[in-house]
């Protein structure tokens, strides 16, 4: 029933709100485009001033400006100032909105609980969780596997993604020659190795890995090549099998000076 009796009046009253705000806006509008100056001028020309609200070509949305869009509508427009194009900019009616202000009260949209609500570990004072804690379960840098021993910086554990030569290749060697990955390349008998990922190159020098490796028919390549002595940063099993039971010999380089090592 109080809601029935009170709407009308409510009604009313808004309407009478609205209708002195119109007033007042109007009022201002012309006091602000007919000052003191204008009052001996031709009722025809103030008439023509108060109709510059209706030139503008786009709705303002800033009303501190209207009055002054109203009597200047070039106000807005780019122009050669004092400081050039440059030092007339200024952003658009209603792009900038002002700063949220938290926690002032229920008429700011944001107050009391800040939008925080008013039960829950998130709702209270301080930071409700520590960085890293997943409500319980086991945190991600707990289920990741740790590299014990050295550190992951420079002088620590670093995966070297080695050029792989196949069998292949020494199979178009001549016998009893040297073998490196640059002389292959130089002769022709495999292109450049191209790695995207992990330490691959040190000091200009390719790190490369002889390889044993299978044909079309997934048949084990066997080497033909006789009296290889091959150097590389390293070999496989396979590889070093056939190598020295054709007579040849496998050479391990130094990956930082890419001299030989010496195998005691």
């Amino acid at each position: 029933v109080r809601h029935t009796t009170l709407g009308p009046f409510n009604a009313t009253v808004k309407m009478l709100r609205s209708l002195a705000l119109a007033l007042v806006a109007a009022a201002s509008t012309e006091a602000f485009m007919a000052p003191a100056a204008w009052t001996s001028a031709p009722a025809s020309n103030r008439a023509v001033a108060k109709s510059g609200l209706s030139s503008l070509s786009m709705k303002v949305f800033d009303w501190k400006r209207r009055a002054a869009l109203a009597a200047d509508p070039t106000l807005g427009n780019l122009a050669e100032g004092k400081y050039g194009i440059l030092g007339n900019l200024q952003p658009a009616p209603g792009s900038k909105k002002g700063k949220n202000r938290k926690g002032r009260g229920i008429a700011a949209g944001q107050g009391a609980t800040c939008g925080f609500g008013m039960r829950g570990q998130k709702s209270r004072s301080g930071a409700p969780t520590r960085p890293g804690f997943e409500g319980g379960q086991m945190p991600l840098y707990r289920r990741l596997p740790k590299l014990v021993g050295k550190g992951k910086g420079r002088d620590g554990h670093q995966k070297a993604n080695f050029g792989l030569v196949p069998m292949a290749v020494l199979n178009k060697c001549a016998d009893n020659s040297e073998v490196t990955y640059e002389s292959c390349l130089a002769a022709g008998h495999m292109t450049k190795l191209h790695i995207k990922k992990g330490t691959s190159v040190i000091r200009g020098k390719q790190l490369v890995k002889v390889i044993g490796c299978n044909d079309e028919n997934r048949e084990p390549v066997k080497l033909s090549a006789k009296g290889l002595t091959v150097k590389a940063h390293a070999f496989t099993a396979s590889a070093v099998e056939q190598i020295q039971a054709n007579g040849g010999k496998c050479v391990l380089l130094n990956p930082v000076t890419g001299e030989d090592l010496k195998m005691d």
